[in-house]
């Protein structure tokens, strides 16, 4: 086999799959590219008659030192995160990308929403996201390529009490069929998709890995990147027992915020803040005992996405916060009150911190390990607001009882560890993902994110990626 590629990808999730979309109608006819996946390919077929999503265990691949504080998942197979991610799709709102100058807390980004936008609407259209039509908290130059899904009564209230703040929550499960999948079969059970509605990399982009230009190979776990002169060379990887070597003009790391760093830190690369300032958000959870409004006539699992608590001055002393209402079955135990049930969550940025990270397990140099010390004072002042003003921004619904529940320890989104910033010193990567010292290495995903906004973080990692291919 001739090992000698123009570009090796490492990692086939949302940024790999995205950075082929875009870079092979720019290649040349007789472009070699190369991806690795560590996992195998599962078709939904295979997830629904086996029940699960991967037949690798989500928490085998790495050591989590803090699981008291921090409960992580990754998704190993063709696809990654695509396979079990809830299909959110929501944009970061233009003041995400600005903390320290808006509010003086956190990084500003060294892009900004404006330079971000039509990368947006072209995540979205490739999705086929599904999303509010009546306005959205963040300008759009185009409307969303799906209709929105269908509120539940709860989220009538609530729109009618906060026209300009609570809006269908976008996401990329389809509201009417698509070429390739399914409409959203609105039965609440998301987690494994069982009409395959949701997008993912093998329902809508499993063509790019039929281009005869692209070498895929499955089970394939990179183990360093060879660098010299400054620049990366090529990667080690290992196969059915064989340690092997692949050359390459161009190494792209879209693994995911544990794996990339981890592969950085074993192949001799060193920075002050690699591997730093992994986290995410925390919520709280709300459930509601309702009087009289019946609840679950939405047309998939989160219908509403509220911005009461989000944007504003008080960023500056505590976290924003995103409201998601829930359209999951959970009946009440009451003749006649069976749909009187709500669930709400309540979502709260982080600020990054350089007491959370990741580094190599000293026992098997081949895991990463993971350190996350909890969250900042910061978020824990935004959710002691949230107590207090909780029933005032629930209060068009007519409410019995609510039970409060959280922090939670898991969002299942996994960020920070390979920053993106303007200067070299305080950062991994350049404004492009390029890396500040090795001009031909990229790093995609969820770890070049400087700060974690309440917002769900996939469509911006697309779109990043998307940004970044351009500027190749």
């Amino acid at each position: 086999m001739d090992n000698s590629f123009d570009v090796i990808i490492v990692g086939s999730s949302f940024s790999g799959s995205f950075f082929l979309h875009r870079y092979l109608p720019k290649a040349d006819a007789n472009a070699r590219i190369l991806v690795l996946e560590r996992g195998t390919s599962h078709s939904h077929k295979w997830q629904i008659e086996h029940k699960r999503l991967s037949s690798t265990p989500p928490n085998s691949s790495f050591v989590n030192r803090t699981p008291e504080q921090k409960y992580w998942e990754l998704m190993i197979g063709l696809g990654g995160a695509s396979n079990a991610w809830w299909a959110a799709t929501l944009r970061l709102l233009p003041n995400d990308f600005k903390m320290k100058t808006q509010y003086g807390v956190g990084v500003d980004w060294p892009v900004s929403y404006e330079d971000l936008e039509p990368y947006y609407t072209e995540a979205e259209t490739i999705m086929l996201v599904s999303g509010a039509h009546d306005g959205a908290p963040y300008p759009r130059s185009q409307p969303y390529p799906q209709p929105e899904h269908r509120f539940n009564e709860v989220d009538k209230l609530l729109k009618a009490a906060y026209p300009d703040l609570y809006f269908q929550q976008p996401n990329a499960r389809a509201r009417i069929d698509t070429k390739n999948r399914r409409h959203c079969c609105g039965i609440g059970v998301c987690g494994l998709c069982p009409t395959d509605s949701k997008f993912t990399i093998l329902n809508e982009m499993s063509e790019l890995y039929d281009d005869p230009r692209v070498t895929l190979l499955l089970e394939a776990e990179a183990l360093h990147i060879d660098i010299e002169g400054g620049r990366a060379t090529g990667v080690r990887y290992l196969q059915q027992g064989r340690e092997q070597v692949a050359k390459a003009n161009l190494v792209v790391l879209g693994a995911n915020t544990i794996f990339n760093p981890h592969l950085l830190l074993r192949s001799g690369v060193q920075h002050p803040l690699l591997g730093k300032r992994l986290g995410e958000q925390t919520s709280m959870s709300v459930k509601l005992y309702l009087d009289g409004v019946n609840n679950f006539q939405g047309s998939t699992s989160i219908t509403g996405s509220g911005y009461m608590l989000y944007d504003g001055p008080h960023r500056s002393e505590y976290s924003g916060c995103l409201v998601e209402a829930w359209n999951v079955p959970d009946l009440r135990l009451e003749k006649g009150r069976w749909q009187q049930k709500a669930y709400m969550k309540f979502i709260f940025e982080d600020l990054p911190s350089e007491e959370n990270y990741v580094t190599i397990n000293a026992e098997n140099p081949r895991l990463p390990e993971t350190v996350h010390q909890g969250t900042s004072d910061y978020a824990k002042r935004g959710i002691a607001h949230f107590r207090q003003v909780v029933s005032q921004i629930l209060s068009p619904l007519p409410i019995e009882r609510m039970e409060i529940k959280g922090p939670s320890h898991s969002e299942g989104h996994i960020l920070g560890t390979t920053v993106m910033g303007n200067d070299a010193a305080t950062s991994i990567v350049d404004k492009h993902l390029i890396h500040h010292q090795i001009r031909n290495l990229m790093v995609l995903g969820g770890s070049v994110f400087p700060t974690y906004s309440p917002t769900n973080p996939t469509l911006t990692m697309t779109a990043l990626t998307l940004w970044a291919v351009d500027h190749l």
